[in-house]
């Protein structure tokens, strides 16, 4: 691979924008039904009319307007693109291609990285994916564990990454670590041991747990700083930068860049006192949320509070985050005074 520069400091971990649901049509469309169910349906209404919930379409104009917002307003300027934040699974493969062109053609001279999360329940989408992702020239690639037949050990885990990296043998490779979601419990720290061998581009982890341990064992044995380890349990950063991360990935970093940012500057100084000050108003904001029930769908929705690009609802089995939480949320937001003056 040709010489490349090293993923560090922040990455987003993006909101896929869609355009929003609930399309009216009239009750004439009950004449595709067979005469029994139809009268049957027509029986039960009182409207002239009924809403059907369509899928949503991802929102692809958006994205310029995203990209100028991170690098501009919080000066973010690497990205995880079609990962959980992203609803990543539940995208149909040509719109994970279309997002991950788009991302490619927006963030051109204004990001610094661009990774796409490949990985698919099936060997061959997760394929597809790498080499879609390949040929438009993204700066890496990252995949989860598959996690309804599930690897049982750390063999069986690497020939599935060595398969999906393989069709990509010139760009950097990311194993995306999330054992809350896939349930796949095999310590990176094990994964390790000569996987350099077995997959010449590998290049690091997104590490989404809160395994502090297993992170350290890692750091510990990349003396050479071969590998990058990022961390994705935004509420505990700080605590992984002190054991040797070499930056994140999130979803915070959306709309909580510009802070998080100072935050590392604090960090390198080194004036702790003052990391400590910024992590723990992060903290307070999201174990406030949490509190209320925090995940994509609310992340989405104080994505578009904050920034105002819209960001519309998710897609099924999520749903909309409540009127009453986007309040509570922006109040909490709001009522935030950061170390910088804010």
């Amino acid at each position: 691979m040709a010489p490349r520069k090293k993923l560090k400091g922040l990455v987003a971990a993006t909101i896929t924008p869609m355009t929003p649901d609930g399309v009216r049509f009239p009750c004439l469309c009950f004449l595709l039904l067979p005469a029994s169910t139809m009268a049957f349906a027509l029986e039960s209404l009182d409207q002239s009319h009924i809403s059907i919930s369509v899928a949503l379409k991802i929102n692809l104009p958006v994205i310029r307007q995203y990209v100028d917002y991170l690098v501009n307003e919080q000066n973010v300027k690497n990205v995880f693109v079609n990962g959980t934040t992203g609803e990543g699974l539940s995208l149909s493969i040509q719109e994970r291609k279309q997002l991950a062109e788009e991302w490619m053609c927006q963030g051109k001279d204004k990001l610094d990285h661009v990774i796409i999360h490949v990985g698919a329940l099936n060997l061959p989408e997760c394929q597809e994916l790498a080499r879609h992702s390949a040929a438009i020239g993204a700066d890496g690639i990252a995949v989860i564990a598959p996690f309804f037949f599930k690897p049982t050990n750390k063999d069986e885990l690497v020939a599935f990454l060595q398969k999906v990296a393989s069709e990509a043998p010139e760009v950097p490779f990311y194993y995306y670590h999330i054992p809350p979601l896939t349930g796949v419990k095999i310590r990176v720290e094990e994964l390790l041991d000569g996987i350099k061998t077995q997959i010449p581009t590998f290049q690091g982890v997104k590490f989404s747990d809160t395994d502090l341990l297993d992170l350290a064992q890692c750091i510990h044995k990349n003396g050479t700083g071969e590998f990058e380890f990022l961390y994705g349990v935004d509420e505990q950063l700080l605590g992984a930068l002190a054991l040797g991360a070499n930056g994140a990935v999130g979803s915070t970093y959306n709309y909580l860049g510009r802070q998080t940012n100072l935050m590392l500057q604090a960090f390198a100084k080194p004036d702790f006192a003052l990391a400590q000050q910024y992590q723990f108003l992060t903290g307070e904001f999201l174990n406030f949320v949490i509190k209320l029930g925090f995940g994509v769908a609310q992340t989405k929705a104080v994505m578009t509070s904050v920034s105002g690009i819209p960001m519309g609802p998710p897609r099924l089995p999520l749903v909309a985050a409540s009127s009453e939480f986007i309040a509570k949320a922006k109040a909490k937001l709001d009522s935030i005074v950061w170390p910088n003056g804010d």
